[in-house]
């Protein structure tokens, strides 16, 4: 036994081993997905191809505003008007909020929160709270539009969902959203200061504009104005002409990840056991909207998203319900999982304060929101 597993060390890198380690949702949807597979054999209706297709598209486009830093320079020249703490951080805030619309809630994290850290070092500011509001931003910017946040794109496509029906729906959790932030933002302590961050230039304006242009074609396609095949065909060609390199960057754990929630909840869908509890408690709007916000916390909004649409027709409290239900727990989004990464990167010891401040934060806006969008639904 011993001399097997000698051998299968030698044979699998330690780098393929380490992903299981690190990517814990990945890991966690791929045992899943086998563990479902013991019991019904997976089919191919399960995967949804149009989300799968789009989110690759969304990857490369986003990759490359990245290597382009397009949301860096935008960053920054709004920063360094800032002359107090306060407005640095709501500008901070802010900036995730409506560039999570576009770019998804992740990357608006992965790409503005390390901005956060470099301004809280030059500052001698622990920005903690700032960071843990531009989680919530980006949470609850993201339910805006179909492309930004994963959840959003399997609802919108799943339910072939009209764009202004689906504005219509979520414009209130947005509306109330950017309410709460201004008011959990004023609550900050005020220092004046003075920021001068180097502006960067774009080096290569044409391959900006391409990309752009690239992004259009992909939205245009989320909504149902073009092909998602179309839109896949143009943006392999650009990546072969361009850059092939981000082919090799974006993250295809992540599809992956995504394939491994379809088959599992495709299979357990199936479970009688499942499929009981779902028909007895998924049989009114109210029923929809809580359960949907409550399996967020423990499984996150992604696979919540796919579980209950496998068993209601109603949409609207569904998609108010998971992007709701990204507040919360620190698993309730997997976007908030990032920034606390990359903050506890940085100041390892501030581990405990940040998670406690992150779930008084989370918790007291899920409630609020939770209330108020009732309300008015």
């Amino acid at each position: 036994m011993g001399e097997l597993l000698y051998r299968l060390q030698e044979k699998i890198p330690l780098s393929k081993i380490n992903i299981f380690k690190k990517d814990i949702v990945f890991t966690l949807s791929l045992v899943l997905a086998l563990m479902s597979c013991m019991f019904y054999t997976p089919q191919l209706h399960f995967i949804n191809f149009k989300v799968l297709v789009s989110l690759f598209n969304l990857m490369i486009v986003v990759k490359a505003f990245e290597e382009l830093k397009l949301l860096d320079r935008l960053a920054i020249v709004i920063l360094n008007k800032c002359s107090n703490s306060r407005k640095v951080s709501m500008m901070l805030i802010l900036l995730c909020f409506f560039s999570s619309m576009l770019v998804t809630n992740d990357v608006a994290l992965i790409t503005f929160v390390p901005l956060t850290l470099i301004i809280s070092k030059k500052t001698n500011i622990l920005m903690l709270e700032t960071i843990i509001l531009q989680t919530i931003a980006a949470n609850i910017g993201s339910s805006l539009t179909p492309m930004g946040n994963p959840q959003n794109l399997y609802i919108y496509s799943h339910y072939k969902l009209e764009p202004i029906e689906f504005f219509m729906t979520v414009f209130l959790l947005f509306f109330f959203g950017v309410l709460l932030l201004f008011i959990l933002n004023h609550r900050l302590n005020n220092k004046s200061l003075e920021i001068e961050l180097p502006v960067l230039k774009i080096h290569n304006p044409k391959k900006s504009i391409i990309w752009m242009i690239v992004f259009c074609f992909i939205t245009a396609s989320i909504l149902g104005v073009l092909n998602y095949k179309l839109a896949l065909i143009i943006t392999l060609l650009t990546v072969f002409i361009l850059d092939r390199k981000l082919l090799f960057k974006i993250d295809y754990y992540l599809l992956i990840t995504f394939i491994c929630f379809f088959i599992f909840i495709g299979n357990i869908s199936k479970l009688k056991i499942i499929s009981h509890y779902m028909i007895d408690h998924l049989n009114s709007t109210t029923s929809v909207y809580f359960n949907s916000i409550f399996f967020s916390q423990f499984i996150s909004n992604v696979p919540a998203s796919i579980l209950l649409s496998k068993f209601t027709a109603n949409w609207k409290p569904l998609l108010l319900g998971v992007n709701l239900g990204g507040l919360g727990t620190l698993i309730a989004s997997l976007a908030s999982v990032i920034s606390y990464k990359l903050f506890i990167k940085e100041h390892p010891q501030e581990n405990k304060k940040y998670l406690i401040k992150f779930s008084l934060y989370n918790f007291f806006g899920l409630l609020t929101l939770t209330f108020l969008t009732y309300l008015v639904f």
